[in-house]
């Protein structure tokens, strides 16, 4: 029997809700298979930030990041709230959190589950079930930029991560002037080779037969060229496993016209983070939409386990909104601390109580709270003990 020490922070918005929701499931998955867990909340979140550390670039401290990461996982509400500036709900915690533990993985599932309707006609049950991977670590995310007023800036920027360092002087000299911005973009050999093996080692593990690798590299040939050959050298390790490349805005339009053709997807960090909305609509929206923000070396990193729905800050409070997706994020976190059995009961209860159709929330055409679901699937869950 294992026992896990988990970190729990709500956050902002429907965060606390879909949270209580989560860890309820999670706890009728550990009576049902012999799971301890050790649960500590953490405040961080908007009103904490506005009450202790207003005027702070960040949500927690270095020592409060420190101490998280002495847990097994982190499992995580939302963050967004329109009175703290989002700079510092984004860069300085959830972008901090993935650098800070080298979460350099976002797994983003999608899978049309028993009892949903997808809104592309014709789709049954699992004939969408992809997995998507996006490199959280380099890419357009790096946070490195300038925008100045004039004709010349000069700046020197640093990149932190676990794998490297890197320092930029950029001139600019600009005619006329006027206002002028740039972003950095940023593809190393290293951090593609790894998140590129991880889809094709999840390939393998699913005993799925292709990994689709996206790229812009017909446009932006530098960074997304060292991408694809990194690609192409990973795959001939896997003989079993097709590789397939895909333009970025082709993948959006096969997404929505053959998604049942994407098994494992890896993608860049920018056209990761959009295509795994694009994909979570087809399976009934962000209310089935988990994500792992995942470290596989759990001694070299703490991971941590999400929606990706946001706050939805008008929700907060009213007990409305779908749990569904903070459930099986939590399906996710099972996985990774190697309770495969626990993750696929969650599944099936999750799809046993959605299939019954007697608790449905409003985004699904019903009026069933967030309590509701959650104890919907807590208690089908307990009845799945042998």
């Amino acid at each position: 029997m294992s026992t896990y020490s988990i970190a729990l922070i709500g956050g902002d918005g429907i965060g606390p809700e879909i949270l209580r929701e989560g860890k309820k499931v999670m706890d009728a998955a550990a009576e049902v298979t012999g799971i301890t867990w050790n649960w500590k909340d953490y405040p961080y979140g908007a009103e904490h930030w506005l009450k202790y550390r207003k005027g702070e670039p960040t949500l927690m401290r270095e020592e409060e990041m420190a101490e998280l990461g002495t847990h097994d996982a982190i499992y995580f509400g939302s963050v967004g709230d329109p009175r703290v500036p989002e700079s510092v709900g984004q860069a300085g915690a959830l972008l901090w959190m993935r650098f800070y533990f080298d979460q350099y993985i976002n797994l983003r599932p999608a899978k049309l589950l028993r009892g949903v309707e997808s809104p592309l006609k014709g789709k049954k049950p699992h004939d969408i079930n992809i997995y998507m991977i996006r490199e959280n670590s380099e890419d357009f995310y790096i946070g490195l930029g300038a925008r100045f007023t004039g004709n010349k800036s000069s700046e020197t920027m640093e990149l932190k991560r676990k794998l490297y360092k890197a320092r930029f002087k950029v001139d600019v000299d600009v005619e006329p002037a006027g206002d002028f911005a740039y972003q950095i973009g940023v593809v190393t050999e290293k951090a593609s080779e790894r998140v590129l093996r991880y889809g094709f080692e999840l390939a393998k593990k699913k005993k799925m037969t292709r990994v689709t690798v996206v790229h812009k590299a017909n446009v932006l040939t530098k960074v997304y060229g060292l991408w694809i050959e990194k690609a192409e050298q990973v795959g001939k390790d896997y003989p079993g496993i097709a590789l397939d490349f895909a333009i970025a805005d082709a993948t959006t339009m096969w997404l929505v016209r053959r998604p049942e053709h994407f098994q494992v997807i890896v993608a860049p960090n920018l056209f990761g983070d959009i295509l795994s909305d694009l994909a979570a609509a087809t399976v009934g929206g962000l209310g089935f939409a988990p994500g792992g923000n995942i470290n596989p070396d759990r001694k070299a990193g703490v991971s941590m386990f999400e929606p990706i729905s946001g706050s939805a800050p008008k929700y907060k409070g009213l007990n409305k909104a779908n749990p569904i997706a903070q459930i099986l994020a939590g399906k996710l976190m099972l996985e990774h601390l190697g309770e495969d059995r626990a993750a696929e009961l969650v599944e099936q209860a999750t799809e046993d109580v959605l299939e019954a159709g007697k608790v449905r929330t409003f985004d699904i055409g019903g009026k069933s709270t967030c309590s509701d679901m959650g104890d919907a699937i807590a208690e089908r869950l307990l009845q799945l003990k042998p």
